[in-house]
């Protein structure tokens, strides 16, 4: 159990890690201000961080305002 809890949040900080990059890549800004959209985005829409990450790394889901 400890196993998955732990794989469960490295999968999670990679997602976060790519969405980051691939942010600051759209909008040139740097990778500190990324990760500050991106939360902001997740809490302002009450989302988990991770969630927000793979919903941006997939263009699974429009994202208003974020990387456009």
């Amino acid at each position: 159990m400890l196993n998955e809890q732990l794989q469960r949040a490295l999968n999670s900080r990679v997602l976060i890690e790519q969405a980051k990059g691939k942010l600051a890549e759209r909008q040139g800004i740097d990778m500190e201000q990324a990760f500050t959209a991106l939360r902001g985005y997740a809490r302002a829409h009450n989302r988990r961080l991770a969630d927000v990450a793979r919903a941006f790394i997939d263009d699974s889901e429009p994202l208003a305002g974020l990387g456009s």
